[in-house]
């Protein structure tokens, strides 16, 4: 019997990981530090969960299905954003509304490809998107990326075949943490129009990119829908992951392809979750911001406290947005390492083995903290565990 697409497809990292939880007792004077999970612990806003709670309560629309790509409102408004981040022309019909980034992802690889063929993705890889090539039968090549974690758009050009239809890039980047220079990501767009690909780029953690400003022009291009589709997601920016709202940008052409997928799979995105996504764009920016503030100050504080690290031989790969990537100096696999942890030292965190190829041996080196749910007494306190390791 042909094995399924599931029964081929490695088992989802974060849920393999929580599972060496099991059996383990962690004292009070040293709990659990759990950087395994980009995804925010806390709640929406009080303001928020309370528009939310009145809208489920008080309006019929909230419970019923709606359009397949979105609610028009929320695509529109969406459209402003973007056209006003990037200095850009995005309008409404180039917009839809998905549950979540991943199924944005997810959707457009499905309009996009066929059986067999090929999508270029840097390495270290967001593990989400290998998953879903790989059941979509779909080959993920791995673009190798160097100590800086930047892709090369030579070594990308070298990959290409008469099988590839996209590359997708993630910046912010998950799990490298780096961003992408705005010249570099053109460069790829570049390369992606010539050889009429598309180019994927997901920006789930655009809102707490250390950077004032657009981050990139492709929005600028004059027909930019025909070759990129934009991804971005609610989830981290006002605290909905469970409310899964992500979106797309892309020519309404590819949305049609698009809007199949999406009407087989969840027939529309959730109600009160646009709303939520709605009513936080239009009242919750102030509040943003001050997030994102908070994001950055840790994020410095990760780089006050590498030097401890450093003279105990680990390195810096890369830091930004929700995460820090990191070389270890051990001389074991980063996976057994990252269950030794656990229980030796109270940490849970992610080995680079689960973002790289079945072989790869930089991934054996290598460790991702997501950080975002730490504050600078949290971080701290996991730099001295790190640097006082009993092994």
């Amino acid at each position: 019997m042909t094995p399924t697409r599931t029964a081929t497809t490695f088992a989802p990292p974060v849920m393999e990981a929580r599972r060496w939880l099991e059996g383990i007792e962690f004292p009070p004077e040293r709990p659990l530090i759990n950087v395994s999970q980009a995804a925010p612990v806390d709640p929406p806003p009080e303001a928020l969960r309370k528009a939310m709670a009145e809208f489920a309560l008080e309006r019929d629309e909230a419970h019923l299905y709606g359009p397949v790509l979105g609610n028009p409102a929320l695509r529109a408004a969406l459209a402003r954003e973007i056209s006003e981040h990037y200095d850009g022309r995005v309008s409404a019909d180039q917009v839809a509304i998905t549950s979540g980034c991943n199924q944005a992802f997810a959707a457009a690889i499905a309009a996009i490809t066929g059986e067999g063929d090929e999508v270029i993705l840097p390495t270290p890889w967001y593990f989400n998107h290998k998953m879903w090539l790989d059941m979509s039968g779909v080959t993920a090549v791995p673009l190798v990326t160097g100590d800086d974690l930047l892709p090369d758009v030579d070594a990308a050009r070298a990959l290409i075949t008469e099988r590839t239809r996209a590359i997708a890039l993630v910046t912010p980047n998950n799990p490298g943490g780096v961003e992408y220079p705005a010249e570099l990501v053109r460069a790829f767009y570049d390369l992606a129009a010539e050889t009429g690909l598309r180019l994927l780029v997901d920006e789930t953690y655009r809102d707490f990119d250390s950077r004032d400003g657009a981050p990139h022009g492709l929005m600028q291009q004059p027909d930019w829908d025909r070759t990129l589709v934009h991804l971005y997601s609610f989830s981290k920016s006002y605290r909905l992951t469970g409310h899964r709202v992500g979106a797309l940008a892309t020519s309404p052409q590819l949305l049609a392809g698009i809007e199949k997928f999406l009407d087989t799979v969840t027939i529309c995105p959730g109600q009160i979750g646009q709303f939520a996504a709605l009513w936080g764009m239009q009242n919750l920016r102030q509040w943003l911001a001050g997030e994102r503030g908070e994001i950055l100050d840790r994020r410095a504080a990760i780089s006050e406290n590498m030097p401890s690290l450093e003279a105990r031989g680990w390195r810096l790969l890369g830091l930004g947005a929700y995460f820090a990537y990191l070389e270890h100096p051990f001389d074991i696999a980063s996976d057994e390492l990252a269950r030794r942890l656990v229980a030796e030292a109270g940490i849970l965190l992610l080995p680079g083995t689960m973002f790289m190829p079945e072989g790869d041996p930089t991934g054996r080196r290598q460790v991702r903290i997501a950080f975002a749910n730490l504050d600078r007494a949290g971080i701290a306190k996991l730099f001295a565990r790190l640097a006082n390791l009993p092994f």
